[in-house]
């Protein structure tokens, strides 16, 4: 169960005086002792971004062997004042991975401490900028993608999932949550089995899987159509990557308030949990190593699409 970690986080979330300090000094409270916050301004505001380590008993931080798994909040804001007012859809990205944090410390002081490490990144803004998006408008954020990626992409994680609200689309139809193919090095590789399984043993329910296009992994800002930002994380690792959209029946734009809904929110808590038990223990993989070394060998790298291409 996730239900109360996810409320409790969201009652801290949902105020216009939210902040980086806040958001740590509840974690420390809550049992995370690697807990720091930096604020980044840009010229259109600040936010200020935050990292939780979650040590496993047999992580890289205790000179263990085991897996990190990176666990990224996705999005511009989680507020979009003075335009509106309140949490705004956007900021579940934020939401559930704190959520996911607090729950493993949670874990950890009863016992049940992981094998190895998670890293837990994000950034809180309440007041971040909206832009104009079809089919509906999207958040924007005080700081560019290129900043965010570099800041919340960690290099000690093995492997990342990128949790994204991703309703302002017609492309995903449901309503909960949907995972996407892993991402590596510029390449759309065929998703998880091992991830699909976890899916529909914590949902109770068929997994759920959306489709991404090669602009879809390409950095912000190149003039291309993007989804939306949930894959920015892989241009900034060489780290399998995996994207995990929160999701809806109909189109809601990210700037939309009372568009959260808990109960989906704490099912990718779940999830997350769930993998990070799996993938520090070795018990899950993200991509088959022998099949991207083959596809590089046949076609060779990709890597120039995690770069801005050639720009004029």
């Amino acid at each position: 169960m996730a239900l109360k970690q996810v409320l409790d986080v969201y009652e801290i979330m949902d105020d216009i005086h939210v902040n980086g300090k806040a958001i740590v000094a509840y974690a420390k409270k809550m049992g995370i002792e690697d807990a720091i916050y930096e604020r980044v301004e840009e010229g259109k505001g600040a936010t200020d971004f935050i990292r939780m380590l979650i040590p496993g008993k047999n992580g890289k931080t205790a000179g263990g062997a085991a897996p990190t798994l990176g666990i990224v909040g996705q999005l511009g804001g989680v507020g979009a004042r003075p335009e509106r007012k309140g949490f705004v859809s956007d900021g579940d990205g934020a939401l559930s991975v704190v959520a996911t944090a607090i729950k493993l410390a949670g874990m950890a002081q009863k016992g049940d401490q992981l094998e190895g490490d998670v890293i837990v990144t994000t950034h809180i803004c309440p007041t971040a900028p909206t832009q104009p998006h079809k089919p509906v408008p999207f958040m924007g954020s005080p700081v560019s993608m290129a900043t965010n990626v570099h800041i919340t992409v960690d290099s000690a994680m093995d492997a990342v999932l990128s949790v994204d609200t991703t309703k302002g689309n017609r492309v995903i139809n449901k309503r909960g949550f949907a995972i996407s193919p892993t991402v590596k090095e510029g390449y759309i590789l065929h998703i998880s089995e091992d991830l699909l399984q976890i899916m529909q043993t914590s949902t109770g329910d068929y997994p759920v899987t959306f489709p991404i296009t090669t602009q879809d992994i390409t950095p912000y800002g190149n003039g291309l159509y993007h989804l939306n930002s949930i894959l920015q994380p892989s241009v900034g690792t060489t780290a399998p990557t995996v994207g995990v959209a929160i999701t809806t029946v109909t189109a809601v734009p990210g700037c939309s308030t009372g568009a959260s809904h808990e109960t989906d929110i704490a099912e990718v808590v779940r999830f997350c949990v769930e993998v990070a038990k799996e993938y520090t223990q070795g018990n899950c993989s993200f991509y088959d190593k022998e099949e991207f070394a083959l596809v590089e060998k046949l076609y060779g790298s990709m890597k120039h699409l995690q770069t801005s291409g050639k720009q004029s």
